[in-house]
């Protein structure tokens, strides 16, 4: 059921010229036509049969027409709370949770609620949620509200004429709200003027829909809470920053290299506690006159990969122009009848690719989402690849891709170095999602997944790095001659046992092992007789030694019942990965929004489709460009999957963030030290 549901919500998107566009809903009345129903809410009719083909035949009493709002009448409305819904806090729930459950945005949640500003939800803490609704016209009350079941849209408006006989409501439009004049001066900029004013920038723009750019001598509308200072002009020495959630004051200080009193006597708001949506006046350079901006990617020292912390990007958005995003994969949608949900079943059933697909396009969809709340706008573009790279050629040929930010997918190897090579000439990023197979050296072709080849020098490298007093053993199979070499080359100390084909003794094992120190087993095998005797014997022998099990790759022959879960349990099991698994006893917003909205924990292919997405979007935010994000030397971390993207020696970029798990005796994972 989530797969029908998620390529319904595909179809729809593929469909759809632009993302984020807001409707209402129009009952047809007796004697209505296509031209006076467009007339009515100035639109073409060519507008309204686009999004109602079944209207170019005619209209019937009681049809259901969807109406594209326009920016003007979206944003010109406004938004107040006509009711609440008491809510009583439970165990792992967010206020990003709430905010999908209830249909409101987060900041909606704070607005009433402005103990959240400071601290965390409590669990059994009352909380008020919220009713809201926006004022379209004097006889329709319009709702607000999230659309679970269209997922691709920024926001959709639901509009339906109240039937029940409840009391009028008295609905305040932006011409009601108290508010004052103010005419722009020259370099002045919207967080200058809503610092003066105490405001959001998104309050400010909410108030002046039609003001995009500011020019001297404009009249904007500001709120009456007047700071008792004038409106700072900005200049080579002070900008403007608004406070991110779950900012710290000792982030802003590292982040703007300035004391902690100097802020505040900058900003003597900050005397009464730091809050989220605050525009701050902040100094553009240190005391060596650096900039702010060079001074976060040039301080950042070039550590090796394993002392590398990872960085928050969302507290360091700089850049909020909207993000041009393209999503290629695999749906093959010509497979797929749009009139037979047995048809859909039955390919999705029997296509594991359309899966995958489908699973890393909704954790993609969320993934936009939370940029979203974050400041960061994306226009999105879906294109079937059809898993061909003719297909991928013609798709490029056929667009226009000058002003695209980034490309994820396609899939797998072939078409991801097919879309690389097709927009080299436009430098646009082409980040590979999903193949851990060598990619051609491309100049803007960057390998999310590291390869089996990384796995296994990064497995060495941790073995070679701790094994220090150990006794290393290692056995391999003539199948591993190749990784047993370099093995060999890389821990010249190791002890060797040559197993049989298929099998290897305890009595061999046992041999070779040290009472007095730790023994560090290397095994290297597909085969199933070999995996099973080594690690039951492993077991027995770990009652009287001390024994860790490594391995530089976890091929599908360790899943396979022949080997004993509980005994690699015993043997504090050692692997290599690119990812890890999330631990569910840890509230995670993603994955609460995810179970709420589909009812199923997300895979591992969701996970990556989120968090790849997401890290795309807060690199081109916080550093501008992915390549500029390279420079930076910067290791990104998210749900399940890091990033630290390498250039490679002839052009391109592969990630070389891994995770070396191991396998606990109460069979939960965890990340080695």
């Amino acid at each position: 059921m989530r797969y029908l549901l998620i390529i319904c919500f595909f179809i729809q998107v593929i469909t759809t010229s632009a993302f984020g566009q807001a409707y209402k809903y129009h009952t047809v009345s007796s004697g209505e036509t296509v031209y006076s129903v467009s007339k009515k809410y100035e639109i073409s009719q060519e507008d309204l049969i686009k999004y109602n083909p079944d209207a170019k035949a005619g209209l019937q009493v009681n049809d259901k027409l969807a109406i594209p709002i326009t920016g003007n009448t979206y944003e010109s409305s406004t938004k107040k709370a006509i009711s609440f819904n008491s809510h009583k806090v439970q165990k792992k729930e967010t206020l990003y949770s709430l905010s999908k459950q209830y249909g409101v945005s987060v900041e909606d949640i704070k607005k009433y609620n402005k103990q959240l500003y400071s601290k965390e939800l409590q669990n059994g803490e009352i909380i008020q949620i919220p009713v809201l609704v926006v004022d379209y016209s004097p006889t329709e009350k319009v709702i607000i509200s999230e659309r679970k079941e269209t997922p691709v849209k920024e926001r959709v408006i639901i509009a339906e004429k109240e039937e029940r006989a409840d009391p009028p409501v008295k609905i305040v439009n932006s011409q009601n709200i108290k508010t004052r004049e103010h005419i722009i001066l020259p370099k002045e900029t919207k967080y200058g003027i809503a610092r003066k004013y105490g405001m959001t920038v998104k309050e400010l723009e909410e108030l002046n829909p039609m003001v995009g750019t500011l020019r001297p001598g404009i009249m904007l509308k500001v709120g009456t809470n007047v700071l008792d200072q004038p409106v700072i002009i900005t200049d080579d020495d002070f900008d403007f920053y608004e406070v991110q959630p779950q900012e710290t004051m000792y982030g802003l200080t590292r982040r703007f290299q300035v004391e902690e009193d100097s802020l505040v006597a900058l900003n003597p708001a900050l005397k009464d506690g730091l809050k989220w949506g605050m525009i701050l006046k902040v100094p553009t350079k240190d005391a060596k006159g650096r900039k702010s901006e060079d001074i976060e990617v040039a301080d950042i020292p070039a550590l090796p990969t394993s002392e590398l912390r990872s960085i928050d990007l969302s507290t360091k958005l700089k850049n909020f122009e909207t993000k041009n995003l393209v999503l290629m994969l695999p749906y093959n949608l010509s497979k797929i009848r749009n009139d037979s949900t047995s048809n859909a079943r039955e390919v999705i059933t029997n296509d594991r690719v359309l899966r995958i697909s489908l699973d890393f396009y909704s954790g993609a969809l969320m993934a936009v989402e939370r940029a979203k709340e974050l400041g960061i706008s994306t226009n999105l573009r879906i294109y079937d690849t059809q898993n061909q790279a003719g297909k991928v050629s013609s798709i490029i040929s056929g667009n226009d891709f000058k002003n695209v930010d980034a490309v994820i997918g396609p899939l797998l190897q072939a078409t991801s170095e097919e879309a690389a090579s097709k927009l080299s000439g436009l430098k646009v990023p082409v980040i590979s999602p999903m193949t851990n197979r060598e990619l051609r050296d491309l100049p803007n072709l960057y390998q999310s997944r590291p390869s089996d080849d990384m796995l296994r020098d990064a497995m060495i490298d941790y073995i070679r790095n701790n094994s220090q007093g150990k006794n290393v053993i290692i056995v391999a199979d003539g199948a591993s001659a190749n990784i047993k070499a370099k093995l060999i080359s890389e821990l010249p100390n190791a002890r060797i046992v040559n197993p049989g084909s298929n099998n290897i003794s305890e009595g061999s094992l046992g041999a070779v092992l040290d009472k007095s120190r730790e023994n560090w087993i290397v095994l290297e095998s597909e085969s199933l007789g070999l995996l099973g005797s080594a690690t039951s014997a492993l077991s027995r022998l770990s009652r009287n030694n001390r024994i860790t099990l490594f391995t530089t790759y976890k091929n599908n022959s360790f899943e396979s019942d022949v080997v004993n879960n509980e005994h690699l349990g015993d043997l504090n099991f050692h692997f290599p990965s690119e990812y890890k698994e999330f631990d569910e006893s840890i509230s995670d917003s993603f994955i609460d929004a995810y179970k709420t909205k589909y009812g199923f924990i997300p895979n591992k292919y969701t996970v990556r489709g989120y968090d790849l997405t997401l890290d795309v979007l807060l690199r081109l935010a916080a550093m501008g460009s992915m390549e500029e994000s390279v420079k930076a030397n910067i290791i990104t971390e998210y749900v399940e999957n890091k990033f630290l993207y390498k250039p490679k020696p002839n052009g391109g970029f592969y990630n070389d963030a891994i995770y070396i798990m191991h396998l606990n005796k109460d069979l939960t994972l965890s990340v080695s030290k």
